[in-house]
């Protein structure tokens, strides 16, 4: 008997991105950890594994490989990476990384497991999570959490997370035990995401509000990104959260303008994501503004180049592009996995049209290494203001 894994984080976090985001408790992802160390010793356990991947996707045993392959094998490698009709791409080599290990990411998981809070981080199985959490004496250590609980009002096409009219209520002491457990954790920067609330008068974006307030003071030096719903286009409520003392305000996109209807719910649409990015920063100037792409479902280099222009003529301060996973048999199939080599020339033209930080790279999420890019950020937009 098998345990049913939780699927793969798609890249571009969905609030939550990012994204595709089911809340799990330490116990659970410490557990399923631990399996990935175990490989496959029998014939009947392959079969079961093949199984399991056609009928949940990949998770993040999928991207763990004993020996991490080298930049020359990415060159040779001869897989498919366009998906013909009928077919499932295989993962190329350097979709794989190592498993994470660390003091901090051990300490980070111990806090959750006593505050039961949740990150999207763990329920995805992130394979950048040892990068993002371990932080170190140069790098900033950066986790994402996860508000509101873990029940979405939308159903995206190709996020996982569970769905529902109207879900639980939220927990009005979230935004105490968030501020406590980063607190406790001495993390220098961190990421507040979540699911889409629309049964909510304003969202969420209260409470968005209320746990930056606490953060801040508690820590005043701690930076914080807020990565949000589109609030139905509420700028009312876009606007308590651009105030509320965070330093990124962070909205996806998700993809290119021609694929939003195909991607993401009805509900949701490019210009009403463009709204939300344009009233942050006019209502605060000094916020950095923040969105994702996820490439590989279908778009043309055209659609990303002029996705890319419409973002920035907007205002927009950074991007990150990333390679698209489907969680499920059930979610959109990847189309295509974009090469390393594609990613740098996308981050490049990032940097040509003026964004403060571009990140792009297979295995970029949205909230990928936050902390390190907002140094970054501020050492450009700096250099962009003087």
């Amino acid at each position: 008997m098998h345990t049913r894994r939780a699927p793969l984080w798609s890249p571009a976090v969905k609030h939550a991105s990012y994204d595709d985001i089911l809340c799990v408790n330490y116990v659970r992802s410490q557990v399923q950890t631990s399996r990935l160390t175990t490989a496959p010793s029998t014939s009947a356990t392959l079969q079961d594994r093949k199984k399991e991947i056609k009928e949940d996707g990949l998770d993040l045993q999928d991207f763990i490989s004993g020996e991490l392959s080298e930049k020359s094998k990415w060159e040779e490698y001869r897989g498919n990476l366009k998906r013909q009709k009928g077919e499932r791409l295989r993962l190329p080599p350097w979709l794989k990384t190592e498993i994470p290990i660390g003091k901090n990411y051990n300490q980070l998981k111990n806090t959750l497991r006593e505050l039961n809070l949740h990150t999207v981080c763990e329920e995805a199985r992130c394979p950048n999570i040892g990068e993002c959490w371990g932080g170190g004496e140069y790098a900033t250590a950066t986790a994402t959490i996860m508000l509101m609980g873990d029940t979405c009002t939308r159903g995206c096409r190709f996020c996982s997370v569970k769905t529902a009219r109207k879900p639980p209520p939220l927990d009005p002491d979230e935004p105490y035990n968030t501020a406590k457990a980063i607190a406790a954790w001495g993390l220098d920067y961190v990421v507040l995401t979540s699911v889409d609330r629309d049964d909510l008068a304003d969202g969420g974006a209260e409470h968005f509000a209320k746990t930056v307030s606490n953060l801040k003071e508690r820590n005043s030096t701690i930076l914080v990104e807020c990565l949000t719903p589109d609030f139905r286009g509420d700028l009312s409520a876009v606007e308590k959260i651009a105030l509320s003392g965070l330093d990124v305000y962070a909205h996806n996109v998700e993809t290119v303008r021609e694929l939003q209807r195909y991607v993401r719910d009805p509900r949701a649409n490019f210009d009403q994501s463009l709204s939300v990015l344009r009233h942050a920063k006019k209502v605060k100037p000094s916020v950095l503004t923040k969105t994702s792409i996820m490439l590989g479902l279908g778009e043309t280099d055209a659609q990303v180049h002029s996705t890319m222009k419409e973002l920035r003529d907007s205002g927009v301060d950074c991007l990150t592009l990333g390679q698209y996973m489907q969680p499920t048999k059930r979610h959109l199939k990847v189309e295509e996995y974009v090469t390393p080599e594609k990613f740098v020339y996308w981050e490049k033209m990032g940097q040509e049209m003026g964004f403060v930080y571009t990140a792009s790279g297979p295995l970029v999420r949205s909230s990928y290494k936050a902390g390190d890019s907002y140094q970054t950020e501020q050492e450009g937009y700096i250099s962009l203001l003087f």
